[in-house]
């Protein structure tokens, strides 16, 4: 369970990242716990007229009704985005896992499109060396995705398909499986992994985000700040 210090945290890493988002642009939007404190401010000043004609593109149907609910107006990606802001872990290069809220794909569709990627964060997501606490989300086709379990293996992974609360296989906003990858002693050559991952048949995306986020806005004990690449 979340505490409620932590909760403070990313309300404190959302604030801060706001100040990137100006009137007139397009945002991407990411999925999950970290980013949801964002939707909340970025809706209080568009109500509050602080901020005006931005227009949001989300990266899962989740996000999509948290903006819709909040007043913030929706596009699509053929609108490209200025920035995109949402990490489960975050390296000292800035490379990323992200994904452990279902929404990798579209996240990535989001961030390679976007003129500027932005990482909102608290410290505990802050590692070393990537997949040292949180799984590499492999996004997979449901047909022949037991198939993949030895390839994953093989790449130094211990794979286990994610569920949903009633057992069955959980499904991303795509209508794909989702396998989370957990290494041991962490992923050694993350670039080298996601080139493998990339060229096997069944998989759809993964969540490495490499050498993709300029700015990563941290907020810990001490306070909120700011590490680029």
């Amino acid at each position: 369970m979340k505490t409620s210090g932590t909760e403070a945290l990313k309300h404190a890493a959302a604030a801060r990242a706001l100040e990137f988002i100006e009137s007139g642009t397009v945002i991407g939007l990411g999925t999950g716990s970290t980013v949801r404190p964002l939707l909340g401010l970025l809706a209080e000043r568009l109500a509050s007229g602080d901020l005006r004609d931005v227009v949001a593109v989300p990266t899962s149907e989740d996000t999509a009704r948290r903006c819709r609910e909040g007043g913030i107006p929706l596009v699509t990606l053929a609108e490209r985005p200025v920035l995109a802001l949402g990490a489960d872990e975050v390296s000292p290069r800035l490379d990323l896992i992200k994904g452990l809220g279902g929404a990798l794909l579209r996240e990535k569709l989001v961030a390679q499109a976007a003129k500027r990627f932005v990482v909102v964060a608290d410290e505990s997501k802050l590692v070393r060396r990537l997949g040292t606490r949180a799984p590499v989300p492999v996004e997979v086709v449901p047909f022949g995705w037991d198939a993949l379990l030895p390839f994953f293996r093989k790449l130094g992974a211990e794979p286990l398909l994610r569920r949903g609360s009633d057992g069955s296989p959980a499904l991303t906003d795509n209508g794909n499986y989702l396998v989370d990858c957990r290494f041991a002693r962490g992923i050694p050559d993350p670039a080298a992994l996601a080139r493998a991952l990339a060229k096997r048949t069944g998989v759809v995306e993964d969540g490495l985000f490499l050498r993709m986020a300029r700015v990563a806005v941290v907020a810990g004990a001490g306070g909120v700040r700011l590490l680029k690449r």
